[in-house]
């Protein structure tokens, strides 16, 4: 195993080895007064942009792992899904565009958290739904929140937690009740065959229709011969 070490800053260094081929790095980085430390590559990016790709799917939650990113733009894909609930553990965000994708449901809670975000583009997504409450995602222009299904402040709408959640969160429930109701239709249906299936018999043929009520005669014959008389 080759070793080696590189000092970057005063209380920052970089470490980096190879086990087996294969290269692994470590960083504590110190930035505005925070100590982070990066185990992989991919968090040493500060800034992302995925944009025009026509990607699909949802957004990774390992994503919001990426804790040293300053910037991400993933606009005009088609991305589908919710934001990441764990993005406001990405502390030192300053811009975000996720506009132009179909995003749905609420704009996270957790952006409140990020005191750093000074650009914030959610345009054109239709089915995103609620602005939470708090001072960060409300302090943007109203250009950022357009082509949404978006209500409160900064917006004009007023809105309610059950009226404004999007039919993305009942597509499961409302499936199965579907199912539940073909359930009850197929039992009906089987019923009705089977019902007229032997009455149908009955009524047609003679031989079978004599041979069933003897059999209810005998049937009779044989529970009244066992109830005790007083």
């Amino acid at each position: 195993m080759v070793k080696g070490k590189k000092e970057v800053g005063d209380d920052d260094e970089l470490n980096y080895s190879y086990i087996f081929g294969v290269l692994r790095e470590r960083a504590i980085v110190t930035n505005k007064g925070n100590k982070y430390q990066y185990d992989t590559i991919l968090a040493l990016f500060t800034s992302m942009d995925m944009s025009s790709n026509k990607l699909s799917g949802d957004i990774p939650v390992s994503l919001t792992g990426l804790v040293g990113l300053r910037s991400f733009n993933f606009s005009n894909n088609n991305l589908t899904g919710k934001i990441p609930n764990d993005i406001g553990d990405m502390k030192v965000l300053e811009s975000v565009d996720l506009s132009e994708n179909k995003f749905y449901n609420q704009i996270p809670q957790s952006f409140s958290s990020l005191s750093t975000l000074s650009f914030l583009n959610l345009f054109d997504n239709n089915s995103l739904c609620m602005i939470p409450l708090s001072t960060q995602p409300q302090s943007f222009d109203l250009t950022s929140f357009q082509g949404n299904k978006l209500c409160g402040l900064p917006l004009l709408m007023n809105c309610s937690l059950d009226d404004n959640i999007p039919n993305h969160e009942y597509e499961d429930d409302e499936g199965d009740k579907d199912e539940g109701d073909w359930f009850y239709i197929s039992l009906v249906i089987g019923f009705a065959l089977n019902f007229w299936g032997v009455c149908g018999s009955l009524l047609f043929k003679r031989s079978w229709r004599h041979a069933y009520f003897r059999f209810l005669d005998r049937s009779w014959e044989m529970l009244l011969a066992k109830i005790p008389i007083w």
